[in-house]
């Protein structure tokens, strides 16, 4: 008896990726008693140094692997949420959004400081690494809520190029997700997780997606036992914001939806929102709240009704100018 074909899971090539790949192929494994190998693939984002922003942002970490998708190359892919484009194509099935992990940004500071600590220190103006128009924003608007100034530093690189910023001394501080350090075991090295009262994390941060080829139903089906209804809920509202505002995943825009048990049966979810200069000075940061049905159809479309309610209300703000200000 001849053995079963192994599936092949297309990933990118990075260390993060290939620790998210190999987990979700574990599980794979389990869940159709099929082997899986791993295809890697290398992105544009990939060989590219320049900024997100400057090379376009969305997108450039996931259209290689979709190319592969198309072309029969590959059965499924893995990707990271927040690097997925928020308009789904409809030759690609999105067949699963597995549980998330911890979404919030991680601090890995010189001399275990956190950034209350490091901001404040008497050392001049803290330099903290980060390539994120988001993180940046934020960033700097708690540094003046506090009375002081930071220097963010715009960087890219892998996990090890970041931190040895800040273990050769160029930097004080770098601000990675604290799920990819989590996934590829350097969790201790976290000098504080940022709040997400004070820190919004990206749109889909700390969530996967597993992504095929639509004509491959019978694979999406089987995909579909991956799914967590309460991750794609929560990631649904997000990325309908992000997709309201009209922005892309380098765009300087946080968002965050919890699902709160209110009792009774009933959930409840919290979408938070914030867009704001890069260097601080003006956030619009908002949050909406809304009952949640238990039907994941009808949870999936009132989540989508918060995160363009929630939008409506930010643009009425001033929203889209604060990015078109970045933009400039």
């Amino acid at each position: 008896m001849n053995a079963p074909r192994p599936l092949r899971l297309g990933t990118r090539r990075s260390q993060l990726a290939l620790a998210q790949s190999g987990g979700v192929a574990e599980r794979v494994r389990k869940l159709t008693g099929q082997p899986v190998e791993l295809v890697e693939i290398t992105t544009y984002g990939d060989v590219s140094r320049e900024s997100l922003a400057s090379i376009g942002g969305t997108g450039v970490f996931v259209s290689a692997l979709r190319d592969a998708l198309l072309r029969d190359e590959i059965d499924f892919a893995v990707h990271s949420l927040k690097d997925l484009p928020t308009a789904q194509p409809t030759e690609l099935a999105l067949a699963a959004v597995p549980p998330r992990a911890d979404p919030r940004d991680a601090l890995v500071a010189r001399d275990g400081l956190t950034f209350e600590g490091l901001a404040v220190a008497g050392r001049g103006r803290a330099r903290v690494g980060t390539g994120s128009p988001r993180r940046m924003a934020q960033l700097n608007a708690w540094a003046r809520a506090l009375g002081c100034q930071i220097d963010a530093v715009p960087i890219r690189g892998n996990v090890d190029t970041r931190i040895g910023y800040v273990r050769s001394g160029e930097l004080d501080a770098v601000v990675l997700a604290t799920a990819g350090l989590h996934r590829i075991g350097r969790e201790a090295e976290i000098t504080e997780r940022l709040p997400p009262d004070l820190v919004l994390p990206a749109p889909g941060q700390g969530a996967l997606a597993v992504e095929c080829a639509a004509v491959h139903a019978d694979l999406a089906a089987r995909l579909a036992e991956l799914d967590d209804p309460h991750t794609r809920v929560a990631v649904t509202a997000e990325r309908t914001l992000l997709n309201a505002l009209e922005a892309g995943c380098s765009a300087p825009v946080g968002a965050f939806a919890d699902l709160l048990d209110v009792g009774q049966g009933v959930t409840e979810m919290r979408l938070r929102g914030v867009v704001g200069t890069t260097d601080g000075s003006t956030l619009v940061q908002l949050s909406t709240t809304g009952t949640v049905p238990a039907s994941v159809d009808e949870a999936v479309a009132q989540a989508e009704r918060l995160g363009r309610e929630l939008a409506d209300e930010m643009l009425a703000k001033g929203a889209a100018g604060l990015m078109g200000e970045r933009a400039q």
